[in-house]
């Protein structure tokens, strides 16, 4: 039976996974300037699982020793093609657009739960809270909106002194259930 060495394998393998990282690195770094922000980005969920997906194929590129540097870089390659690809189809096609991404939701507005949306979108209100508190106001009335981004983030418009439109152009793609 092989044991497995917790401490230290051998100087080869130290040696072998400090150039592994050092090639991955410097590919990744002209990868990521060569496609764009956007594939280290969180602006929608598929950039999310983009990211993700990469931290996984570095670390198995490196540490794996059954995964040649070549695979793991061509592998995080097609994946930065895929989402460029993606978010070109995502621009200039309505209909993919639709299958791709998700549409910033409406939780809060004019100070009232929209309890359907929060449910819909599992989010509690303890998170609108925390995202109120957040932006510095003081109670759930001090809200105009709060949406739900397309990120998962939390967008908080304050309400004003003045009286603001019913239907301004910023939740025009927000859905309001």
């Amino acid at each position: 039976m092989n044991e497995i060495n917790t401490w230290f394998n051998s100087m080869d393998r130290l040696v072998s996974i400090s150039l592994s990282s050092l090639i991955i690195y410097v590919a990744l770094i002209a990868m990521t300037r060569l496609s764009g922000k956007r594939t280290t980005s969180q602006m929608n969920n598929f950039d999310w699982v983009i990211t993700v997906a990469i931290g996984g194929l570095v670390s198995s590129g490196i540490l794996l020793k059954n995964v040649a540097i070549t695979d793991a870089l061509v592998a995080m390659a097609a994946l930065m093609i895929f989402q460029w690809l993606t978010t070109c189809l995502v621009i200039k096609n309505e209909i993919f657009r639709k299958l791709v991404k998700a549409k910033p939701a409406l939780l809060l507005c004019k100070g009232e739960l929209l309890r359907g949306n929060m449910k819909k979108e599992r989010v509690s209100e303890a998170e609108i809270k925390a995202a109120l508190r957040d932006r510095g106001l003081h109670s759930i009335d001090d809200a105009e909106w709060v949406i739900l981004e397309t990120d998962a983030s939390f967008s908080v418009i304050a309400r004003q002194d003045q009286e603001l439109p019913d239907d301004p152009g910023l939740l025009s793609d927000v859905a309001r259930h």
